[in-house]
């Protein structure tokens, strides 16, 4: 058993099921070093596992939901806990002053909606609850928001998943999953890029 496997989507969904979800979404969103878990791919692919029956659409949803909750609540107490001291390490390898910088812009750009669009960025959903944390937002307008994200990303990510189960044969799915796998990969990067290359193009 390698590293591989336990940020491989089908291996945790097999072996770990609802624990591994729940697991993966806590650490991605709670634990500040998950930025490289599988987020958005470990839910798509838990849609599709749910689609042939290996586990449920509502244990799917409820799981994800569970962990994004408490993952967040948990990062917004280490911003909170911490402060500002969490980020002003520069040479540090999981605070790099870019990803900072991205998830100040969403703040300064989208406010508490930060919350909810970030859930579907990948990196900048890592750090989101943590920067609210440092930056003393008031913890009821967090919650809020946090939920609202949390139930909107763990339903339609998961449903997204479930939909391609049911249109197409498992056959199919099977030869072509490491394909969707790696255009979701692809399409959620996508935004990270976009927002860089901006900011680059506005800084200089």
């Amino acid at each position: 058993m390698n590293f591989g496997e336990y940020i491989d989507p089908s291996y945790l969904i097999k072996t770990f099921s609802y624990v591994g979800l729940f697991g993966i979404v806590f650490a991605e969103t709670g634990l500040l070093i998950g930025f490289f878990l599988p987020g958005d791919t470990l839910l798509l692919t838990a849609g599709i596992f749910a689609a042939r029956g290996d586990v449920t659409l509502f244990g799917v949803i409820l799981s994800c939901f569970l962990g994004a909750v408490i993952g967040n609540s948990v990062g917004y107490y280490i911003g909170h806990r911490f402060g500002p001291a969490v980020f002003s390490r520069q040479d540090s390898r999981i605070f790099k002053p870019e990803y900072v910088e991205k998830t100040r812009g969403y703040f300064e750009r989208y406010g508490a909606l930060t919350l909810i669009i970030s859930r579907f960025v990948p990196i900048v959903r890592t750090f989101v609850p943590t920067m609210a944390g440092a930056g003393r937002m008031d913890f009821r307008l967090f919650t809020l928001y946090n939920v609202i994200g949390a139930l909107i990303w763990c339903t339609t990510v998961p449903a997204a998943g479930y939909y391609l189960g049911r249109l197409f044969p498992p056959e199919v799915l099977d030869k072509y999953i490491l394909a969707i796998i790696l255009g979701v990969i692809v399409v959620s990067g996508l935004s990270v890029a976009v927002e860089l290359l901006r900011r680059r193009v506005k800084a200089s």
